[in-house]
């Protein structure tokens, strides 16, 4: 089993930016892609960023451009660098992680942009 733990978010101003930390513990070394999602209220989850264990990138629509993402395999943790946010980046976001048979979510985060 993969926990997962959350750090970061928080309130900030249009325009300003944050860090999303996640670090995953137990068997972390058989996760493969980990990232994040986020789900506005309303809304569907949906993809931001992840990351493969060999390094590929897939950023949601709405990160291209605006956010990064980063992984430290000896460390188990994916950061995500969120500039330039909006009020639409409001949401909880959710650190994911998969491993060959199972998938793990954490309990998620919430960013509020203010205009």
């Amino acid at each position: 089993q993969v926990q997962l733990a959350e750090s970061g978010g928080g309130l900030v101003q249009a325009g300003g930016s944050l860090r999303l930390s996640c670090t995953a513990s137990g068997t972390a070394s058989t996760v493969n892609n980990f990232g994040w999602y986020r789900q506005a209220s309303g809304k569907e989850r949906e993809l931001v960023a992840i990351v493969s264990r060999e390094g590929s990138i897939n950023y949601g629509d709405a990160a291209k451009g605006r956010f990064t993402i980063s992984r430290d395999n000896a460390k188990y943790t994916v950061d995500l660098q969120m500039n330039s946010l909006e009020p639409e980046d409001t949401a909880v976001y959710q650190c994911h992680a998969d491993s060959r048979w199972y998938t793990y979510w954490g309990r998620g985060i919430q960013v509020t942009v203010s205009s």
